[in-house]
């Protein structure tokens, strides 16, 4: 990788006005293909996420099973908490995690916050899914990407110095988003399948989740403008995030009482919420590479494409839009479309080189705020990190083992939900979800080594 495409720039007045020679346009030639891969490999991540985060969501159906919504979101971050110490374990090794969170402790209360933010945000997303269902409730809070611009423009000189094509891709993509969000709301609040107070409570929960989730993308971008692989932020957010559910359950659900805490009334559906949690991390890995190479302005909108396979499940698998009529069937499905091309619009816009500048100063600053090296800093954000040929240790294969185990117990005792499934698209998501998962972990495995 060359970091020669990475390194900030003179502005254009001072580069002089000497022809270039025949081995600077093939050293820029090169630097533009290296940006053009880590932004197709940004994009794939991306795209990844999307197929992943639309499927987790799924099992926060068994709410309808008599489960509060506090207790459906506490056994998912379990679940979560499980998978997020597991993946690092095995990509890069426990080693590897503690050095990268040593060197940058400062980052360590911002990933906890992240962690606190999705908690909540996850809670509310149950109460819309039980309110509005899964296949309205996943656009509507999936406009979390308007604040991902905003805090990335704001706080991290994103799209500063883009060109103007690129800029009204990103404003043009915004305005889409915000649209759609009109219409589905529309939807909901006169669709056939809830009650009006019902379905104005659920688009609320969405809104708040929106804003949640927009928000604790700040705290992704400032840990990989400093450096930090993703692998290593996660491993950290995940306390924040089991810390902060177990305080809502305990101060909103009863506290003991709670059925959260009674799980051997339901520990037959225990598996699936797990799952859920499990399925999310793996979307939430790919959506954090994405963030990584292309910022929160772009990589948020794309990993959004996340309700599309929102779309799927609830409608195709769990038969949500079954008894609406067709005017709002319409309206979901084509406020769905606007929202997905706003996302695509956003994230086709590429950081040309005066952006590219722009963001480099904002990696400068924190590096001078915080003591860190300027150049391993550049060199982590072409996933060039410090050596990560660390052998395994045997505590590293015990979480593993550990992990495996706890599913293998779940699962057992699992049951099969008794939730009508068109059990033939259940089988042709999960393709899907296998088939995407191969082909992006080994292209981000290839070009970064996981860095």
């Amino acid at each position: 990788m060359h970091l020669a495409s990475l390194t900030p720039h003179l502005p254009p007045t001072t580069l002089g006005s000497d022809l270039p020679t025949p081995s600077s346009n093939t050293t820029n030639a090169a630097n533009v293909e290296d940006t053009h891969a880590l932004h197709r490999l940004g994009v794939a991540c991306g795209l990844t996420a999307g197929v992943w985060l639309g499927a987790a969501e799924a099992p926060t159906k068994l709410v309808n099973t008599g489960l509060s919504p506090f207790a459906v979101s506490l056994w998912m971050v379990a679940g979560v908490f499980t998978a997020r110490w597991t993946f690092p374990t095995l990509l890069k090794g426990t080693g590897y995690v503690l050095r990268d969170l040593a060197g940058k402790k400062h980052l360590i209360v911002w990933a906890l916050l992240a962690g606190a933010l999705w908690a909540v945000a996850n809670t509310l997303t149950v109460f819309a899914i039980r309110d509005v269902g899964l296949a309205i409730a996943f656009p509507l809070w999936n406009a979390n990407s308007l604040f991902g611009l905003l805090w990335g423009r704001v706080l991290f000189r994103e799209l500063q110095g883009a060109s103007r094509g690129g800029i009204m891709r990103v404003v043009l993509g915004a305005v889409a988003i915000v649209a759609a969000a009109i219409l589905l709301g529309f939807a909901t609040l006169h669709g056939s399948g809830h009650a009006a107070s019902h379905a104005a409570r659920g688009l609320a929960a969405a809104i708040g989740a929106s804003a949640l989730w927009g928000t604790m993308y700040v705290p992704y971008r400032k840990a990989y403008i400093s450096g930090m692989n993703p692998l290593s932020f996660v491993t950290a957010f995940t306390f924040g995030e089991l810390g902060s559910v177990l305080a809502l359950v305990w101060w909103l659900d009863g506290g003991t009482h709670s059925t959260a805490f009674h799980f051997s009334a339901f520990r037959g559906v225990l598996f699936w919420l797990f799952l859920g949690g499990f399925v999310w991390v793996i979307g939430d890995l790919f959506q954090q590479f994405a963030a990584k190479y292309l910022g929160i302005g772009r990589g948020i909108p794309l990993s959004n494409t996340n309700q599309l396979w929102g779309l799927a499940w609830g409608a195709l698998v769990f038969g949500e839009l079954a008894g609406t009529d067709l005017a709002h069937k319409l309206m979901v499905l084509g406020g769905s479309v606007v929202m997905i091309f706003g996302a695509l619009a956003i994230s086709t816009a590429v950081a040309g080189e005066r952006e590219r500048h722009s963001r480099n100063i904002a990696i400068e600053r924190e590096c001078d705020r915080y003591n860190l090296d300027y150049g391993a800093v550049i060199a982590a954000q072409a996933g060039s990190e410090f050596d990560a040929g660390e052998r395994r240790r045997w505590w590293d294969y015990a979480i593993v083992a550990a992990a495996v185990a706890v599913f293998l117990w779940l699962g057992v005792h699992a049951r099969v939900p008794e939730i009508a499934m068109n059990r033939g698209w259940l089988l042709a998501l999960v393709i899907i979800l296998v088939a995407s998962l191969l082909y992006c972990g080994l292209r981000l495995r290839r070009q970064t080594g996981f860095s």
